[in-house]
């Protein structure tokens, strides 16, 4: 036992190991021929099955085949030639399979002969097939002796195919007995392989305890001497690892103890890093709040000396508002939660007030016993004056806008007056212009033109306006969706028809309905189509249509095949006033407030709006949430 007790682990774990792993890979070196051998025959079952039914299936074929073609013979209906035609599809294919699958001698032999006769029987089908295609062209009498020919190549392919599936089942016969026998040795090695593995399993389990597990079992119980800070027990000095770890355990006892020392100083290192923290509060309370230590950044934030807080509960640090309920709060959540953050006021000594964010933490021994609280306080009265700052401005920015929102209301107001009177007299000038020459009426009509232009930019502000402010008229309803469209695109054909352009409609193809306001949707597919047929000035149509979208709601969409839009440019589309061509020289009009009159238009009816390139020409489509058509409170009836 001595000569293998001082043999080094590394020698003993490789004969443990080797010893049961030797005859594990023997096992499994069997098991995997034996596996081998048993999924080579059953293989070989499953290939005589197939076989097998491959063989019927030549003979289905023709046989349905031979019947197809003597129905089409005698009724000339070309329905009967359907068999005939998908034994065409099917028998090479089949006869393909069964020319890779067979592997048997007699077989094989027996499947040319075969080969032979469906060729033949596949030739005479092809023949009467012919005769009775063309029926003035041959006598009742040959179709008639062309059917009975087929019906002897049918016996004849049907002998074939018996010599066929005779010498397959015999084959069938023998793999399956094959299989049997294969399986019951492979049992067989299991057992016997089971039995090796188990009684060199016991072999290595003996090694291992006498070598190895007894003398750790010493070792362990001097590691909790060890732990105990108790005297080792003498062990032999054994010349393996176990041996020499034992005597550096002696060893790591008297370091251990250094150790100690030095844990203990570290303990009074950290103990001082603390109190010189500066921008932080750190100090300790008792499990009922007593404050028991303080370190210098208490000190700075707070303002009380050590000598002056210390025994003193740390609610003293709270407002009158907040003294009575929230200290207890924190220690109840630190202590069931394990910490607890807050922010709120704090007092300093002076009694000024400060912004604090304050975690608590519970602190507890090895057993889980509450020994106190560490308290961290971070002075945040900085941050909670620039969060301050940030809130005012925020509100005077919307002050702001909602001043400009009226000074948009009132001032298209006001231009309103004085426009009605340019428009007015213009119409009268209008009606008159036959008295006038050909520059003066130019005159007139570029006076009319700018007041409806100058008109519809004030309707624009004024709906933008409306909307930011919250008081955009909607009457919302349940809206049929072809009607909407229909209703639209009688209304803008007009308008694409004097751009030279086709104006298509794509309707939904099932009944659908939109939640939403009818002059406000109109007015956006208006505003659609007609930026469409504005810069459409190199294409030849504008589609209008909607459909339901994966997300079950109505995508309305209006697209061209015009020249697009710059994608560096595509994210200013919706901007007011920014008109995307205003550089160029072109002489289309435009606001620049169309888009985003839409944009905020969808968004009021809770839509979403937005723009894809085309590939020619652009796309823009919004999305309202959809309801079923022919649900009961639909006002709009669908327009036939």
């Amino acid at each position: 036992m001595r000569l293998w007790t001082d043999r080094p682990l590394a020698f003993k774990g490789l004969v443990v190991i080797a010893l049961p792993l030797a005859v594990l890979l023997g096992a499994l070196v069997s098991l995997y021929l034996a596996s081998s051998a048993e999924a080579r025959a059953e293989d070989d079952v499953r290939r005589a099955f197939a076989i097998q039914r491959d063989i019927y299936q030549v003979h289905a074929l023709l046989a349905e085949a031979a019947t197809g073609v003597r129905g089409y013979a005698l009724t000339g209906e070309d329905r009967f030639l359907e068999p005939y035609r998908k034994s065409e599809r099917e028998l090479p294919p089949t006869l393909e399979r069964l020319d890779i699958a067979i592997e048997d001698e007699v077989v094989s032999r027996y499947f040319e002969d075969l080969l032979l006769v469906v060729e033949e029987k596949r030739e005479g089908l092809r023949s009467t097939v012919a005769l009775s295609e063309i029926p003035q062209a041959s006598s009742r009498e040959e179709i008639e002796e062309a059917l009975i020919a087929n019906k002897l190549a049918l016996d004849s392919v049907r002998r074939e195919i018996d010599k066929i599936q005779q010498r397959e089942a015999v084959v069938l016969d023998e793999r399956r007995a094959l299989v049997d026998d294969v399986r019951t040795r492979f049992l067989t090695l299991t057992a016997v392989s089971g039995i090796v593995g188990l009684l060199g399993s016991l072999a290595a389990v003996y090694l291992f305890s006498t070598g190895i597990v007894r003398r750790v079992s010493k070792l362990e119980s001097n590691a909790e001497l060890l732990a105990r800070g108790e005297r080792l027990t003498e062990l032999p000095e054994e010349a393996d690892e176990i041996g020499r770890l034992t005597q550096r355990l002696v060893g790591a006892s008297a370091l251990l103890r250094k150790r100690e020392e030095d844990l203990r100083a570290s303990e009074e290192r950290f103990r001082l890093v603390i109190e010189g923290v500066r921008d932080y509060g750190i100090f300790a309370l008792s499990p009922d709040g007593i404050v028991t230590s303080w370190n210098l950044g208490a000190e700075r934030i707070k303002g009380w000396q050590a000598h002056e807080i210390l025994g003193e509960h740390f609610s003293t640090f709270y407002p009158d508002d907040t003294r009575d309920f929230l200290p207890k709060q924190m220690l109840e959540r630190a202590r069931a939660d394990g910490s607890a953050e807050d922010e709120g006021w704090r007092l300093r000594k002076d009694g000024s007030r400060f912004w604090a964010n304050v975690v608590i933490t519970a602190l507890r021994d090895e057993d889980g016993e509450l020994q106190g609280f560490a308290k961290v306080t971070r002075d945040m009265s900085e941050r909670r004056r620039s969060e301050e700052a940030l809130r005012l401005a925020r509100e005077e920015a919307e002050a702001a806008n909602l001043a400009k929102s009226e000074f948009l209301s009132r001032t298209s107001h006001e231009l309103r007056t004085p426009l009605n009177a340019i428009l007015g007299f213009g119409q009268l000038l209008e009606i008159d212009v036959e008295d006038f020459n050909e520059p003066h009426r130019e005159a007139i009509d570029r006076i009319t033109m700018a007041g409806r232009h100058l008109l519809a930019l004030i309707n624009d502000l004024l709906d933008i306006s409306s909307i930011e402010a919250g008081g955009a008229d909607l009457q919302f309803e349940m809206l049929d969706v072809a009607s909407v469209l229909r209703e639209a695109h009688d209304l803008a054909d007009p308008i694409v028809s004097s751009a030279g352009l086709s104006f298509e409609m794509s309707l939904p193809e099932s009944a659908l309905a939109v939640r939403a306001d009818r002059r406000r949707l109109t007015q956006v597919i208006l505003n659609l189509v007609g930026n469409s047929a504005k810069y459409n000035t190199d294409g030849s149509y504008v589609r209008l249509g909607a459909a339901q979208d994966d997300e079950g709601q109505v995508s309305f969409f209006v697209e061209d095949d015009g020249p697009g839009v710059d994608p560096d440019k595509a994210s200013r589309l919706f901007t007011a006033f920014d008109r995307l061509g205003q550089n160029k020289k072109t002489k289309t009009e435009g606001t620049g407030l169309g888009l985003a009159l839409s944009k905020s238009l969808v968004e009021s009816m809770n839509g979403v709006i937005g723009y894809s390139s085309n590939d020619p020409g652009a796309r823009f489509w919004f999305r309202l949430a959809a309801k079923d058509a022919a649900s009961s409170d639909v006002i709009e009836a669908q327009e036939s």
